[in-house]
C-alpha cells in the first residue's frame, strides 16, 4: 500500500479516538466475570431485611394488650359475678352460686348499738345504699322500699326486713338518720358507722361513691342507688336499680323468694 492510504487511515484513527472494547459486567452468567468479597457479601443479604427489633416491639405490644384484657376480665368477674349468667340492666342471679357482692360489716344502728351481718342472716333482707341529703334519687328510692315491704306484707304475707346503710356517715349521725328514715317508715333499720367502717362495707357490697359539687361541708354524693335482695343467709340473690317500681319489685322478691322455696323441697 502507498504511503498515502496508510497516512489517512492513522488519521482517521486518531479522530475516532482510542479503541473500545465489549466487557461482560453485573451478569451472573459470564463466565469472565469475578465477584469481589464485597459484592458476594451484599449478595447474601435478604432484599427486606429487618431487625430483631422490629419483630420483638410488636410482640411486646401484644402481650401486654392480652394481659390487660385479662385482668380487667378477671376484675370483673370478682366484682360482679362468679361463674353466674347475667341478666339485663342492673339486674344480677346469682341464686345457687356463692355470693360475689356482700361480706362481713360491723355498723350501729340508729339508737347506736352494734349490728353486724350476723344479726341479719334468717330472714329476708332489703338493702339500700343511700344518704340523707341526697336531694332527689335517695327518697324516692327509700319510699319505693317502704312500700314494697309494705306490699309485701300486707298482700303476700311475706316480711322482709328492710336496710338503709348510709354512705354519709360524717352527717347522717344515728339520731338524724333515725329522723329521716321515720318519715317513710319505722320498719327500716338504719345503719351507719366510721368512715373506715362505711367504706369497707361499700366495698363489700360493691358500692361505688363519690362526693362532688363540695363547698365547704355542703356536698353531693355521686353513687350507684342499687337495692340488694339478700336470702336468708346474707347472700346476694338479686340487685335491683331505680327502673323498677314499688309494684315490679314486690313481683321480682316474690319470685325469688319463691323460686328457693321449691328448690328447698
Amino acid at each position: 500500500m502507498s504511503t498515502y492510504f496508510f497516512r489517512k487511515r492513522f488519521n482517521l484513527l486518531q479522530r475516532l479516538g482510542p479503541a473500545r472494547t465489549s466487557q461482560f459486567r453485573g451478569y451472573t452468567g459470564s463466565p469472565n466475570h469475578k465477584w469481589s468479597d464485597r459484592q458476594l457479601h451484599e449478595a447474601k443479604k435478604p432484599l427486606h431485611s429487618k431487625s430483631w427489633i422490629s419483630y420483638a416491639v410488636p410482640a411486646a405490644l401484644l402481650v401486654i394488650a392480652g394481659g390487660a384484657m385479662f385482668v380487667h376480665h378477671n376484675d370483673k368477674k370478682r366484682a360482679i359475678l362468679k361463674g353466674s349468667s347475667q341478666r339485663t340492666g342492673s339486674e344480677r342471679n346469682i341464686k345457687g352460686l356463692g355470693p360475689a357482692i356482700g361480706g362481713p360489716f360491723k355498723l350501729i344502728d340508729t339508737d347506736c348499738n352494734l349490728v353486724t351481718d350476723r344479726d341479719l342472716r334468717g330472714n329476708w333482707t332489703l338493702i339500700y345504699f343511700g344518704y340523707t341529703s341526697s336531694p332527689d334519687v335517695g327518697p324516692e328510692e327509700v319510699k319505693k322500699m317502704a312500700k314494697a315491704i309494705d306490699i309485701l306484707e300486707s298482700e303476700q304475707k311475706l316480711k322482709i326486713k328492710p336496710v338503709f346503710i348510709s354512705i354519709d356517715p360524717e352527717r347522717d349521725s344515728p339520731s338524724h338518720l333515725r329522723a329521716y328514715l321515720e318519715e317513710f317508715d319505722t320498719r327500716i333499720i338504719g345503719l351507719t358507722g366510721s368512715i373506715s367502717a362505711i367504706r369497707q362495707t361499700a366495698q363489700e357490697f360493691r358500692i361505688y361513691f363519690k362526693k362532688f359539687d363540695e363547698e365547704g361541708e355542703d356536698y353531693l354524693i355521686e353513687t350507684s342507688h342499687k337495692m340488694y335482695l339478700m336470702n336468708p343467709k346474707m347472700e346476694l340473690v338479686r340487685c335491683f336499680g331505680v327502673e323498677y317500681d314499688a309494684k315490679q319489685l314486690c313481683e321480682e322478691i316474690m319470685n325469688e323468694v319463691k323460686g328457693v322455696a321449691s328448690s328447698d323441697k
